[in-house]
Protein backbone atom coordinates (compact mmCIF):
# COMPACT_ATOMS: atom_id res chain seq x y z
CA UNK A 1 0.00 0.00 0.00
CA UNK A 2 1.35 3.50 -1.14
CA UNK A 3 0.78 6.55 0.65
CA UNK A 4 1.34 9.54 -1.84
CA UNK A 5 1.79 13.05 -0.06
CA UNK A 6 1.83 16.52 -1.59
CA UNK A 7 3.31 19.20 -0.27
CA UNK A 8 6.10 21.49 1.01
CA UNK A 9 9.48 20.27 2.05
CA UNK A 10 11.37 23.06 3.54
CA UNK A 11 14.83 24.07 5.43
CA UNK A 12 13.94 24.84 9.38
CA UNK A 13 16.13 27.43 11.63
CA UNK A 14 14.46 25.80 15.18
CA UNK A 15 15.48 28.55 17.39
CA UNK A 16 14.55 27.52 21.27
CA UNK A 17 14.32 30.70 23.46
CA UNK A 18 15.52 30.41 26.78
CA UNK A 19 12.68 32.88 27.97
CA UNK A 20 9.92 34.48 26.75
CA UNK A 21 10.88 36.62 23.54
CA UNK A 22 11.93 40.22 24.87
CA UNK A 23 10.63 42.40 21.84
CA UNK A 24 13.37 45.31 21.09
CA UNK A 25 15.89 43.12 23.00
CA UNK A 26 17.97 39.87 23.40
CA UNK A 27 16.88 36.43 24.42
CA UNK A 28 19.37 33.89 24.47
CA UNK A 29 18.47 30.67 22.41
CA UNK A 30 19.74 28.20 20.80
CA UNK A 31 19.68 27.42 17.03
CA UNK A 32 19.56 24.40 15.07
CA UNK A 33 18.82 23.73 11.24
CA UNK A 34 16.23 20.95 10.27
CA UNK A 35 14.72 19.45 7.60
CA UNK A 36 11.35 20.57 7.39
CA UNK A 37 8.06 21.44 5.43
CA UNK A 38 4.80 19.57 6.66
CA UNK A 39 4.58 17.53 3.51
CA UNK A 40 8.04 16.50 4.25
CA UNK A 41 7.75 15.77 7.60
CA UNK A 42 4.49 13.68 7.37
CA UNK A 43 6.27 11.39 4.45
CA UNK A 44 9.71 11.35 6.67
CA UNK A 45 7.45 9.58 9.74
CA UNK A 46 5.40 7.43 7.21
CA UNK A 47 8.58 6.32 5.86
CA UNK A 48 10.17 5.71 9.32
CA UNK A 49 7.06 3.67 10.18
CA UNK A 50 7.81 1.48 7.19
CA UNK A 51 5.10 2.60 4.84
CA UNK A 52 5.77 2.70 0.97
CA UNK A 53 6.02 6.44 0.39
CA UNK A 54 5.96 8.87 -2.36
CA UNK A 55 6.63 12.31 -1.91
CA UNK A 56 5.86 15.08 -4.75
CA UNK A 57 7.29 18.76 -3.80
CA UNK A 58 9.29 21.59 -5.33
CA UNK A 59 12.60 23.24 -4.17
CA UNK A 60 15.49 25.35 -5.74
CA UNK A 61 18.26 24.63 -8.10
CA UNK A 62 19.97 25.53 -4.76
CA UNK A 63 22.32 23.08 -2.11
CA UNK A 64 19.69 23.64 0.71
CA UNK A 65 17.06 21.65 -1.42
CA UNK A 66 19.30 19.20 -2.53
CA UNK A 67 20.73 18.42 0.74
CA UNK A 68 16.56 18.50 1.87
CA UNK A 69 15.85 15.89 -0.50
CA UNK A 70 18.72 14.05 0.65
CA UNK A 71 17.25 13.45 4.44
CA UNK A 72 14.72 12.28 3.16
CA UNK A 73 15.37 8.57 3.85
CA UNK A 74 13.16 5.72 2.87
CA UNK A 75 10.66 8.23 0.54
CA UNK A 76 10.94 8.09 -3.04
CA UNK A 77 10.98 12.30 -4.11
CA UNK A 78 9.73 13.42 -6.78
CA UNK A 79 10.83 17.23 -6.42
CA UNK A 80 10.11 19.95 -9.41
CA UNK A 81 12.78 21.98 -9.19
CA UNK A 82 12.35 26.13 -9.76
CA UNK A 83 15.32 27.34 -11.70
CA UNK A 84 14.25 31.01 -10.24
CA UNK A 85 13.06 30.84 -6.69
CA UNK A 86 15.19 29.26 -3.72
CA UNK A 87 14.42 26.16 -1.47
CA UNK A 88 12.04 27.52 1.55
CA UNK A 89 13.17 28.20 4.54
CA UNK A 90 11.06 29.01 7.85
CA UNK A 91 12.13 30.37 11.18
CA UNK A 92 10.66 28.56 14.39
CA UNK A 93 10.41 29.86 17.45
CA UNK A 94 9.80 27.97 20.20
CA UNK A 95 9.55 28.93 23.67
CA UNK A 96 9.82 27.67 27.06
CA UNK A 97 7.35 24.54 27.53
CA UNK A 98 7.66 23.92 23.55
CA UNK A 99 4.86 25.79 22.20
CA UNK A 100 6.00 27.12 18.42
CA UNK A 101 5.28 30.02 16.11
CA UNK A 102 6.54 30.28 12.32
CA UNK A 103 7.83 32.59 10.11
CA UNK A 104 7.80 30.90 6.84
CA UNK A 105 9.32 32.00 3.40
CA UNK A 106 7.72 29.45 1.05
CA UNK A 107 10.43 30.07 -1.91
CA UNK A 108 10.13 27.33 -4.40
CA UNK A 109 6.60 26.32 -2.42
CA UNK A 110 5.06 28.71 -4.30
CA UNK A 111 4.97 26.97 -7.66
CA UNK A 112 3.11 24.20 -9.49
CA UNK A 113 3.54 20.83 -7.64
CA UNK A 114 4.57 17.58 -9.77
CA UNK A 115 1.93 15.64 -11.26
CA UNK A 116 1.85 12.12 -9.57
CA UNK A 117 -0.32 9.11 -10.06
CA UNK A 118 -2.43 9.03 -6.46
CA UNK A 119 -1.44 5.98 -5.22
CA UNK A 120 -4.01 4.07 -2.56
CA UNK A 121 -4.51 6.86 -0.55
CA UNK A 122 -3.87 10.63 -1.41
CA UNK A 123 -2.87 13.13 1.31
CA UNK A 124 -2.12 16.83 -0.04
CA UNK A 125 -1.27 19.60 2.38
CA UNK A 126 -2.87 22.46 2.71
CA UNK A 127 -0.38 24.97 2.40
CA UNK A 128 -0.69 23.62 -1.23
CA UNK A 129 -4.69 24.29 -1.48
CA UNK A 130 -3.63 27.78 0.42
CA UNK A 131 -1.05 29.28 -1.65
CA UNK A 132 -1.38 30.69 -5.18
CA UNK A 133 1.37 29.05 -6.65
CA UNK A 134 0.69 25.48 -6.12
CA UNK A 135 -2.98 25.76 -6.00
CA UNK A 136 -3.91 24.75 -9.02
CA UNK A 137 -1.61 21.31 -9.07
CA UNK A 138 -3.17 20.08 -5.45
CA UNK A 139 -6.63 20.66 -6.93
CA UNK A 140 -5.89 18.38 -10.11
CA UNK A 141 -3.84 15.75 -7.67
CA UNK A 142 -7.04 15.69 -5.34
CA UNK A 143 -9.44 15.00 -9.08
CA UNK A 144 -7.38 12.51 -10.29
CA UNK A 145 -7.69 10.45 -7.29
CA UNK A 146 -11.24 11.02 -7.04
CA UNK A 147 -11.97 9.93 -10.53
CA UNK A 148 -9.49 6.94 -9.83
CA UNK A 149 -11.53 6.16 -6.45
CA UNK A 150 -8.35 7.21 -4.12
CA UNK A 151 -9.34 8.04 -0.86
CA UNK A 152 -7.90 11.80 0.01
CA UNK A 153 -7.10 13.42 2.98
CA UNK A 154 -5.84 17.12 3.69
CA UNK A 155 -4.20 18.21 6.65
CA UNK A 156 -5.42 22.20 6.76
CA UNK A 157 -2.05 23.64 8.04
CA UNK A 158 -2.28 27.25 8.85
CA UNK A 159 -6.01 28.47 10.63
CA UNK A 160 -4.36 32.11 10.05
CA UNK A 161 -4.23 31.07 5.92
CA UNK A 162 -7.75 29.29 6.24
CA UNK A 163 -11.04 30.87 4.05
CA UNK A 164 -14.04 29.42 3.61
CA UNK A 165 -14.03 27.63 0.30
CA UNK A 166 -10.22 27.17 0.46
CA UNK A 167 -10.57 23.33 0.64
CA UNK A 168 -12.37 21.10 -1.75
CA UNK A 169 -14.83 17.94 -0.70
CA UNK A 170 -12.49 14.98 0.66
CA UNK A 171 -12.74 11.92 2.35
CA UNK A 172 -11.00 12.89 5.38
CA UNK A 173 -9.59 16.44 7.26
CA UNK A 174 -6.90 16.30 9.72
CA UNK A 175 -7.44 19.84 11.59
CA UNK A 176 -5.86 20.74 14.89
CA UNK A 177 -9.14 22.71 16.70
CA UNK A 178 -8.44 26.30 15.60
CA UNK A 179 -9.03 25.29 12.28
CA UNK A 180 -11.65 22.95 12.83
CA UNK A 181 -13.54 25.97 13.77
CA UNK A 182 -13.10 27.00 10.23
CA UNK A 183 -14.53 24.31 8.59
CA UNK A 184 -17.90 24.10 9.02
CA UNK A 185 -18.54 23.98 5.57
CA UNK A 186 -17.53 20.44 5.62
CA UNK A 187 -19.32 17.21 7.03
CA UNK A 188 -18.25 16.67 10.61
CA UNK A 189 -17.66 12.92 10.10
CA UNK A 190 -14.93 13.67 7.89
CA UNK A 191 -12.77 15.55 10.32
CA UNK A 192 -10.03 14.16 12.18
CA UNK A 193 -9.04 16.91 15.17
CA UNK A 194 -5.69 16.90 16.65
CA UNK A 195 -6.33 18.51 20.25
CA UNK A 196 -3.10 18.82 21.45
CA UNK A 197 -2.08 17.45 24.86
CA UNK A 198 -5.94 16.19 25.18
CA UNK A 199 -5.81 13.92 22.24
CA UNK A 200 -7.56 13.59 19.38
CA UNK A 201 -11.03 13.04 17.83
CA UNK A 202 -13.08 11.30 15.09
CA UNK A 203 -16.45 11.72 15.64
CA UNK A 204 -17.66 9.88 18.88
CA UNK A 205 -14.13 8.42 18.76
CA UNK A 206 -12.05 10.38 21.15
CA UNK A 207 -8.58 8.94 22.61
CA UNK A 208 -5.83 10.89 25.41
CA UNK A 209 -2.64 11.57 23.86
CA UNK A 210 0.57 9.75 25.63
CA UNK A 211 1.81 11.78 28.33
CA UNK A 212 5.25 13.16 27.59
CA UNK A 213 7.46 16.41 28.56
CA UNK A 214 6.90 18.84 25.80
CA UNK A 215 10.67 19.58 24.23
CA UNK A 216 9.41 21.40 20.91
CA UNK A 217 5.87 20.51 18.76
CA UNK A 218 7.34 21.70 15.94
CA UNK A 219 5.73 18.73 13.50
CA UNK A 220 3.71 16.68 16.20
CA UNK A 221 0.47 17.09 13.41
CA UNK A 222 2.37 16.00 10.97
CA UNK A 223 3.68 13.20 12.39
CA UNK A 224 -0.04 12.63 14.20
CA UNK A 225 -0.75 12.42 10.74
CA UNK A 226 1.91 9.93 9.72
CA UNK A 227 1.22 7.49 12.29
CA UNK A 228 -3.03 7.76 11.93
CA UNK A 229 -2.85 7.30 7.72
CA UNK A 230 -0.56 4.28 7.94
CA UNK A 231 -3.13 2.64 10.64
CA UNK A 232 -5.44 3.33 8.44
CA UNK A 233 -3.70 2.02 5.37
CA UNK A 234 -3.12 -1.50 7.55
CA UNK A 235 -6.67 -1.49 8.28
CA UNK A 236 -6.95 0.19 11.79
CA UNK A 237 -10.44 0.72 12.94
CA UNK A 238 -10.73 4.49 13.85
CA UNK A 239 -9.82 4.60 17.62
CA UNK A 240 -6.97 2.70 17.01
CA UNK A 241 -6.18 5.29 14.14
CA UNK A 242 -5.86 8.03 16.69
CA UNK A 243 -3.77 6.26 19.07
CA UNK A 244 -1.33 5.25 16.30
CA UNK A 245 -1.46 8.59 15.74
CA UNK A 246 -1.32 10.53 19.35
CA UNK A 247 1.53 8.09 19.91
CA UNK A 248 3.78 8.90 16.56
CA UNK A 249 3.00 12.38 18.15
CA UNK A 250 4.34 12.10 21.14
CA UNK A 251 7.59 10.87 19.74
CA UNK A 252 7.63 14.03 17.86
CA UNK A 253 7.56 17.11 20.84
CA UNK A 254 9.88 14.95 22.87
CA UNK A 255 12.75 16.20 20.69
CA UNK A 256 13.75 19.00 18.89
CA UNK A 257 13.10 19.15 15.60
CA UNK A 258 10.07 17.81 13.31
CA UNK A 259 11.52 14.69 11.77
CA UNK A 260 12.39 11.91 12.71
CA UNK A 261 15.54 11.08 14.66
CA UNK A 262 17.75 8.37 13.12
CA UNK A 263 20.19 6.26 14.84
Amino acid sequence: MTLVVLGDLMVYVVTRMASPLARASDTPAAIAFRGGGSGANVAAWAASLGTAVTFGCRVGDDERGRAAVAQLRGVDVRAAVDPERPTGTCVVLVEPGGERTMLPDPGANDGPLPELEPGDHLHVVGYALLRGGPRASALAAIDRARAAGVPVSVDPSSWALLRVGAIPPVDLLLPNAAEAALLSDHPAGSLVTKLGPDGARWGDVRVLAEPVAAVDTTGAGDAFAAGFLTARLDGATPREALEAGCRVAARAVAQVGARPEYD
